[in-house]
């Protein structure tokens, strides 16, 4: 086992959070975050794994896992050092890289999406290993891959921890939850996403000669309509209806007196744990193919799976976690399905895994900030999690 922190290891979360912030690490970019974690905490007795990973096509991404206890249960930290670019530094009030503190507020490119989390998650992490090492092992799951094609990160972490015999049992991920305020939300499971590209065919000709030609659009514009009046479901307890938005419509045509010869779409299904991935596609063809059996004409369709959707059933880790954050800040969070995907449709199927992080009002916009109250209430937060789980 290795030595718990003695008190002079302490982290300030908030002051750790702007040296984070201070390095430059846009996706795959890892910027020296990654080196600054691994130093704090092996300063407070955790072993660190760096997990490099590559694949054709997809940049070369950094990770680093780390763990404190050798025994079970395993509380895992996750998250993300890497951020999105800062888009028009000009508009920018304060430098993006910078980590400044203006009247009580962080500022900078990962401020709450995510490098205060992961300081808090140290932060906590050290308090409780200075007064002894607790029984069972805490542990970091920290990838630079989220905020890009998420192939060498998390997925494969979780495929390297299974083939080391590095078992998570609960893990808890620092997304940004809350919509208002700290203390909001709490995410118990996120809904599915599936994207389609779909192309209808025709035959180009002169618009004064259709006779000659076979015009896709038309085509195109039954087969999205029919998609868009597709009614999957009503949702269920935990989840809102699953929803198909067509995104975009493209004929690149720029001649006037010319049929195109084909047309492209392109639309998004967030779907809830009554569907899946597979179900959805056949229910697709089968529109577009009655629409092709009445109108004519041919298709071809690319569907993808980002993610499939998943819930963790309220139960002990949701009430320690919405317990926690009760107890710091006088709000009882509300248990949500919320929003986009995140790496915890990977670690679900490894882990029980919930989801609290800060406020998002700001994530990904310019000036991207966090009031310091919260992250050290994050903090208090993170610490009452490890306590109540570990029962110190």
């Amino acid at each position: 086992m290795a030595q718990a922190s003695s008190p002079s290891q302490l982290l300030d979360p908030v002051a750790f959070a702007a040296e984070l912030i201070r390095c430059p690490s846009v996706t795959p970019e890892e910027g020296g975050a990654l080196d600054l974690l691994q130093a704090r905490l092996e300063a407070l007795g955790f072993t660190c794994t760096r997990l490099p990973f590559s694949e054709e096509g997809t940049p070369d991404v950094d990770n680093l896992y780390a763990r404190i206890g050798t025994e079970g249960p395993n509380f895992c930290f996750a998250g993300h050092t890497d951020v999105v670019p800062v888009g028009d530094e000009a508009a920018w009030s304060a430098d993006p890289f910078g980590g400044e503190i203006k009247d009580g507020v962080l500022f900078g490119r990962g401020a709450t999406d995510m490098k205060s989390a992961i300081a808090a998650f140290a932060a906590a992490a050290a308090r409780v290993l200075k007064e002894g090492a607790p029984k069972g092992s805490i542990s970091f799951l920290i990838t630079g891959d989220e905020e890009g094609p998420a192939v060498n990160g998390t997925q494969k972490m979780l495929d390297w921890c299974a083939a080391h015999g590095e078992v998570i049992d609960d893990c808890l991920v620092g997304e940004p939850t809350n919509p208002r305020a700290l203390g909001d939300m709490i995410k118990i499971g996120r809904r599915g996403s599936v994207n389609g590209w779909l192309t209808a065919y025709g035959a180009q000709g002169h618009v004064a000669y259709p006779h000659l030609a076979d015009n896709p659009v038309p085509r195109m514009a039954a087969m999205l309509s029919a998609l868009a009046a597709l009614k999957l479901d009503e949702g269920t307890e935990h989840f809102q209806p699953s929803n198909l938005e067509i995104t975009t419509v493209d004929v690149g045509n720029t001649a006037t007196n010319v049929i195109p010869a084909e047309v492209r779409a392109h639309f998004n299904i967030r779907f809830n744990d009554l569907q899946t991935a597979e179900g959805l596609e056949v229910l697709v063809r089968g529109v577009l193919d009655k629409v092709c059996d009445e109108m004519g004409g041919s298709y071809d369709l690319l569907f993808k799976k980002s993610g499939d959707a998943f819930l963790t059933a309220p139960g002990r880790l949701s009430d320690i976690v919405a317990g926690a954050v009760e107890k710091v800040t006088g709000r009882v969070p509300e248990l949500s399905t919320s929003g986009g995907t995140s790496d915890a449709r990977f670690i679900k199927n490894h882990a029980r895994v919930i989801e609290f992080g800060l406020v998002s009002q700001s994530m990904h916009k310019v000036d991207e900030h966090i009031a310091v109250k919260d992250i050290e209430q994050l903090t208090d937060i993170y610490e009452a999690v490890l306590r109540s789980y570990f029962g110190t």
